[in-house]
């Protein structure tokens, strides 16, 4: 099969709408989570396990789905996970039990997480690193945007039609997705690698982690991710028993934090070409930290506004904005032969850790904002130092 020169922009726009589906779906039941725990009459944990399992599975789902795209092609693997989405928002939408909820979501956020990591091996497939990094901006931008926006659709949704009318919403999408890809979408992948076994899988993987510069880039966006999802399990709780304000408040001041992550993305778009990608990286991871600095501050402070919490959060999303594309499109470089496996190995490790922060998080939520902000900020400092460990300073000013 000849190499494609370039993806058209309504490919990568819909390319954009894939990755965004699984997280989308993810975090669209955000609003309901403090109606669902009092209509199944369980605790604020559990009603989270409807968030953090669906971020376990994305994660395995990022595991399996990077070989498998290896060997027999992207657009086939991509089709089989959005059905598997589709089937799953339907059973989302039948459940009459918090566990056979719980059990939907999983499935759902299974199938949704192909796009997660075949939008970005498909970009490497046709680009090289420096123009994959822009690209991936765009399609990280669509991919957080479209799921931050997701909660103030899931809210509305919540208030005329009930929670569960939101599954309606993503089996819709899904659908959608599904045809336009089978129309659309090219096969990119030129040279198959054979999948010799789940030995085979999990010794490239291996041999990924050797590589001091990947695990650099990969744990980066490991937790750089955990700053986000530890906030979007954590604040629709802050909002109700915290800030005193109805679930469906959430998802308008939630707007804030995607308005921060596009001005993030600009940035990166905009000197992607005139400053480096590691450069870029640690610019990112500044702005981050600051931000939630200033969270903390303002909380000291005793300013007991949506505001003083979202806003501070908006400026530490837009440094993530600039650090999240560029540490993803960085790790994938490091073995473009293994694009997909790259890809996906790194979509494990960003959700899984993620799965684990955001249960944390609630587990030790006390009635302020504090633990969620310290978590935060260690997240932040965390994926710094292990950005320096992996990628020298001297390599990040060449």
């Amino acid at each position: 099969m000849p190499k494609i020169d370039s993806l058209s922009k309504q490919l990568i726009v819909l390319l954009a709408a894939t990755s965004a589906l699984g997280p989308a779906g993810m975090q669209i039941l955000l609003p309901a989570l403090p109606v669902i725990q009092a209509d199944f009459s369980v605790s604020n944990d559990v009603a989270q396990l409807t968030l953090s399992l669906s971020m376990l599975s994305i994660a395995i789902g990022t595991l399996v789905y990077g070989p498998m795209s290896d060997k027999y092609g992207r657009k086939p693997i991509m089709l089989l996970g959005i059905f598997i989405a589709i089937i799953g928002s339907i059973f989302c939408y039948l459940a009459d039990s918090i566990g056979w909820l719980i059990a939907g979501r999983i499935v759902q956020a299974f199938g949704g997480a192909v796009g997660l990591v075949l939008a970005r091996a498909i970009v490497r497939d046709v680009y090289d690193a420096e123009e994959s990094a822009r690209v991936i901006a765009t399609l990280v931008m669509v991919m957080v945007i479209a799921p931050m926006m997701s909660p103030a659709l899931g809210g509305e949704m919540m208030k005329y039609f009930g929670w569960e009318s939101v599954f309606l919403v993503v089996a819709s999408a899904s659908l959608i997705i599904f045809v336009f890809l089978i129309l659309r979408q090219p096969e990119t992948l030129v040279t198959p690698v054979p999948f010799k076994g789940v030995g085979s899988m999990l010794r490239t993987f291996a041999s990924l982690l050797e590589s001091r510069a990947f695990c650099g880039y990969a744990f980066c966006v490991t937790f750089v991710s955990v700053v986000f999802f530890s906030f979007i399990s954590a604040a629709p709780e802050i909002m109700v028993s915290v800030l005193n304000r109805p679930p469906t408040e959430y998802g308008y001041y939630f707007v804030l934090v995607p308005i921060g992550f596009m001005i993030g993305n600009y940035i990166t778009r905009h000197f992607g070409r005139s400053i480096s990608i590691d450069s870029m990286i640690v610019m990112g991871s500044a702005i981050a930290i600051g931000g939630i600095m200033l969270a903390i501050v303002l909380t000291i402070l005793g300013i007991n506004h949506p505001l003083a919490l979202f806003v501070p959060v908006s400026i530490a999303v837009c440094g993530n904005g600039i650090t999240l594309p560029n540490a993803q499109a960085s790790a994938i470089n490091e073995f473009p032969q293994y694009a997909g496996s790259a890809s996906g190995l790194t979509g494990f490790l960003q959700m899984t850790v993620s799965a684990v922060a955001a249960q944390f998080v609630a587990l030790i939520f006390n009635g302020t904002a504090y633990p969620l902000l310290i978590t935060m900020l260690l997240a932040s400092v965390i994926s710094l130092l292990l950005f320096r460990w992996g990628v020298p300073a001297r390599t990040a000013t060449s």
